[in-house]
């Protein structure tokens, strides 16, 4: 095929990318790479350059790329119905399909879902219906959301302010003011060094009740937090911490809302995070893998208790005033119906427990001793490496040194793609839940030279 030769410059002076620096890209002092396709656990570039995904786009393309099964459904769809709205009471066979298929995988006490385009959208739709609920049962004033530092939960106006990352509030004039904050359950970084997993959480369960506390528990509405923190950080739960935050939730009548968009269709090695670690959510928001981003699709998953609520709200005040035009669309549902099975019929969720535990074990073992490795975290096929300037210490690199992202690009020179997340210097690594043990050993021998010519012992 003939190349378009004019491609490149096309991108700089028209194309508006997310999260870049507009004024470097745009002067072309960072260079672009055009994506032209990919198989399994791997794409290639238009220079044919073919490198190993293992961050699978964004935590998204759990089954890899290049699976026809899925191509086929959206086609097969596609010319069939290629549209229609899921308002007042339509509906399409792949919609209601998908929503059976996800309630039989959601965890006990899950009843209806509503679908959207993305998890930003879905978190947006979350907080309305957590509005709505409360003024229903006649709580006016019960509208403040607590979410947690270094959590990501979107790009929106409300769900940008859930998000407690400083990029995405950063001369956005957000956090809105019904958001507040409490503290990341981030071990690594705890300022006690000398607590143990338990004391951390239960510190962490201390503080939330203090601010519940402070603010007034009738103004409480929800507490929103993802099982595992994702983009600020990678970073499991440390023991005991689900348990201690939803004794406070339960004493305080506050809704919990697990934001499962990264965890949620087995990268734990289980179906949802919230069974993973036995949480009682009230709301679920999922996204990425329930089309392994084959097409654009979100879902808020309601509780039954929730949606009971709900049904009296509208036998109150009317049909729900709630709707995108897009939402279930049939195209984004016969993609997610065509995941789900493959997902089952290849075994992902067992591969993402049992690989994902090599993943981790194999960077573990390569990097134990290392003097900048702070700390290897993760779970399931979720790893984070930590780096630090002094271990010892617990002395973090200066954020100009931009050692994380040197450390990944190091890793691009060698084909393997990672993340070098915000806020630290920490490699992100979140690979399709198809890879192999025999792919992972190709990730861990890029990483380890790439940190060995960047960091010398």
């Amino acid at each position: 095929m003939l190349k378009n030769d004019h491609l490149s410059q096309w991108d700089h002076e028209h194309f508006f990318h997310a999260s870049t620096h507009l004024g470097q890209f745009a002067r072309g002092e960072i260079s672009n790479r055009i994506i032209t396709g990919g198989e399994g656990v791997y794409i290639t570039d238009r220079e044919n350059n073919r490198l190993l995904d293992a961050f699978a786009g964004l935590y998204c393309v759990n089954v890899g790329y290049g699976r026809q099964d899925i191509a086929e459904a959206i086609a097969t769809q596609a010319r069939e119905l290629s549209y229609y709205h899921s308002y007042v009471g339509h509906g399409t066979e792949a919609s209601i399909t998908l929503a059976k298929m996800i309630i039989d995988r959601a965890p006990k006490n899950m009843s209806r879902v509503y679908f959207g385009l993305g998890g930003s959208d879905a978190n947006e739709t979350n907080i309305k219906l957590v509005w709505y609920y409360n003024n229903v049962l006649d709580r006016p004033q019960k509208k403040k959301i607590i979410s947690r530092w270094r959590g990501y939960h979107g790009s929106g106006l409300m769900s940008g302010s859930l998000t407690g990352l400083e990029l995405f509030h950063k001369q956005f004039d957000l956090p809105l003011a019904p958001v507040l904050h409490t503290e990341a359950p981030y071990y690594f970084r705890r300022k006690n060094e000398s607590m143990s997993e338990e004391a951390f959480s239960a510190d962490c369960a201390q503080r939330l009740e203090a601010m519940i506390n402070e603010e007034g528990a009738d103004t409480i509405a929800a507490f929103i937090g993802e099982p595992v923190l994702g983009t600020g950080g990678l970073v499991p739960p440390p023991a005991g911490y689900w348990s201690a935050i939803q004794a406070v939730l339960s004493k305080y009548d506050i809704l919990l809302i697990a934001d499962e968009v990264v965890t949620g269709f087995g990268r734990l090695g289980s179906m949802f995070g919230s069974d993973h670690y036995a949480m009682e959510p009230d709301l679920i928001t999922i996204a990425k893998g329930l089309t392994s981003a084959y097409a654009p699709l979100s879902g808020t998953i309601v509780s039954k208790n929730m949606w009971e609520v709900l049904e009296q709200g509208t036998d109150k005040f009317g049909p729900i005033g709630h709707g995108w035009t897009y939402s279930a669309h049939p195209i984004c549902a016969a993609a997610g119906v065509a995941n789900l099975n493959l997902i089952d019929e290849l075994g992902l969720v067992e591969n993402a427990g049992t690989v994902g535990k090599y993943l981790n074990d194999r960077f573990s073992d390569a990097l134990a001793g290392h003097p900048n490795v702070g700390e290897v975290r993760g779970e399931g096929m979720l790893c984070a490496i930590e780096l630090v300037k002094d271990k010892q210490n617990r002395e973090f690199f200066a954020p100009e040194q931009k050692i994380g992202p040197t450390v990944v690009a190091g890793m691009l020179k060698r084909n393997v793609i990672a993340r070098a997340m915000p806020q630290g210097d920490i490699i992100g690594l979140s690979p399709p839940l198809c890879i192999t043990k025999a792919e992972v050993d190709i990730v861990v021998d890029a990483t380890v030279a790439a940190l060995n010519e960047v960091l010398v012992s």
